[in-house]
């Protein structure tokens, strides 16, 4: 495997390699990584095929090229081919010295069973031989039939990661969509949960298997606090400081932002002391970094966007191109992530990062606009 982490020093030569064509305000700050592009390479949504694992290879070399350092998969993500081929270019690059290690940012994720492409037989027997007869997953520790977060179980999964990739250390690890198990356990019983998969993933940092850990959430950390599925950051935190004390490692969280899906901007719902605030101000007053998933919505913010944004967003020629500078430009967003398996998606999204992000107050006239 590929030794080494993304490092503050690997990071800053990365983007000084850039600093011709690419604004310094494309790279925000995350320890103990160092500095990472404004936009990120997603690789969730493709078929489980060589096809697709070739349009990734090209897309992630092109990516790589252009200035963005942050590649984010998870182990379920194309049954397992996602993390395959992120490791097979970073292996190709770095043996051909066009990149070092200590330069790209790497995350993935762990708590949605996977299957494996490569398998070569049914589910079901997959499972069972592979997490229930080895003792790695017991049946009562696995919720709606597909998620699990026991210490034993990441324990296997940051192993199967870290081979997939190629790498032996990951840079950010998340726990994946914990808020899942609310729909079948008792919110005191997760946050118990939380607080042993923490345990857990500090015993790999402390190995220097992963860099750091946080969560990786579609509807927790945006959801009103009445809402069955709420994840309280403040609460999520405090677990991992129960495990840790101050100098715990969990540092990110992922969760969906675009111009669709506003909500960890506009909506009061993560209490911080004594004041309730949004999700992104919430990390910022928690010292926690986001990375902001769903930042074109699958594609459904790429065309037919309001006349309206050409005006606030200018300098840009397409709705792509619109839809995920509002994202990198919104107070508290470190990255923006969109799913790119096509060069020339690459090549369009990449324009954006040659571009400053909006100012404050050209943002706040957008969205006195809107409202």
């Amino acid at each position: 495997m590929i030794d080494g982490r993304a490092t503050s020093e690997g990071t800053a030569r990365y983007a000084a390699r850039f600093a011709p064509t690419v604004p310094g305000e494309n790279y925000r700050r995350l320890k103990p990584a160092g500095q990472l592009s404004s936009l990120g390479l997603g690789t969730y949504l493709g078929r489980e095929d060589a096809a697709t694992d070739d349009l990734y290879r090209r897309a992630i070399g092109q990516a790589l090229e252009r200035g963005l350092n942050v590649v984010d998969t998870a182990v379920n993500y194309r049954h397992q081919r996602s993390e395959r081929v992120i490791g097979a270019v970073l292996a190709e690059r770095i043996k051909r010295g066009e990149l070092r290690r200590d330069e790209v940012v790497v995350a993935t994720k762990g708590g949605y069973i996977p299957l494996d492409a490569d398998a070569g037989t049914d589910a079901r027997t997959y499972f069972t031989e592979t997490y229930l007869r080895s003792g790695i997953v017991r049946p009562d520790d696995v919720v709606g039939g597909a998620h699990c977060m026991t210490p034993r179980y990441l324990a296997d999964q940051i192993e199967r990661s870290r081979q997939n990739l190629g790498l032996s250390t990951i840079d950010i690890y998340y726990v994946h969509n914990p808020e899942s198990q609310l729909d079948e356990v008792e919110r005191p019983v997760v946050l118990e949960r939380l607080r042993d998969a923490f345990t857990a993933l500090e015993q790999a940092v402390q190995e220097g298997k992963i860099g750091c850990y946080g969560t990786a959430t579609w509807n927790g950390y945006r959801q009103a606090p009445t809402d069955p599925d709420y994840l309280s950051l403040e609460e999520v935190l405090e677990a991992a400081r129960t495990v840790a004390g101050d100098g715990h490692h969990f540092k990110v969280v992922q969760l969906p932002y675009n111009l669709g899906m506003t909500e960890a901007f506009t909506r009061a719902n993560q209490r911080v002391g004594k004041e309730t605030v949004p999700a992104l101000e919430a990390a910022r007053r928690l010292g926690v970094y986001v990375m902001a998933s769903a930042s074109v919505h699958q594609g459904q913010l790429t065309r037919n966007l309001p006349p309206m944004l050409t005006e606030f967003l200018p300098g840009l020629q397409t709705d792509a191109q619109r839809a995920l500078q509002f994202v990198r430009s919104t107070p508290g967003v470190g990255t923006a992530l969109v799913g790119m398996k096509s060069v020339a998606h690459v090549v369009e999204n990449a324009g954006v990062a040659a571009t400053a992000p909006m100012p404050w107050d050209q943002f706040g006239r957008l969205f006195t606009a809107g409202s």
